[in-house]
């Protein structure tokens, strides 16, 4: 019963994401080539929505579900990390015509070709978690 509201969420995340048309590789693809505003439309009501949302937890001092404070820390000030990490993963967002959310809801689609990209995303992290120490962090 205790993982039964990460189940609930997961769904109502795959039907908004599908009925938004936000894991449609046409839709990814048609905004990697600037054709059509649709999924800047969603990601920019994403961002609005998550600035109020942070805005909110600092105002009111909200605090997790388990009570410990929510806690955000100083950006760091060096910004190449961002542009290259931001790069890679844009990059494969555009080869792959999914990024991590739209990946797992065409899987539960049946588009079973997606597994082959979840498989290298899998692969990916596990290389990051290998090598992290070694990274400018």
């Amino acid at each position: 019963m205790k993982l039964l509201k990460f189940l609930i969420i997961g769904i109502v995340f795959g039907v908004v994401m599908a009925k938004s048309e936000a894991m449609s590789w046409f839709r990814i693809q048609e905004m990697f080539r600037f054709q059509a505003f649709h999924m800047y439309g969603i990601i920019g009501t994403a961002v609005v929505l998550g600035a109020i949302g942070v805005f909110l937890i600092k105002k009111f001092k909200m605090r997790d579900l388990d009570g410990n404070p929510i806690l955000f820390f100083p950006k760091d000030k060096a910004y190449t990390r961002y542009i290259i990490g931001g790069s890679i993963f844009g990059l494969g967002w555009a080869l792959s015509g999914a990024c991590p959310g739209p990946m797992v809801v065409n899987i539960g689609y049946g588009y079973l070709s997606m597994l082959v990209v979840f498989f290298f995303a899998i692969v990916g992290t596990y290389l990051y978690g290998i090598i992290k120490n070694y990274l400018p962090h």
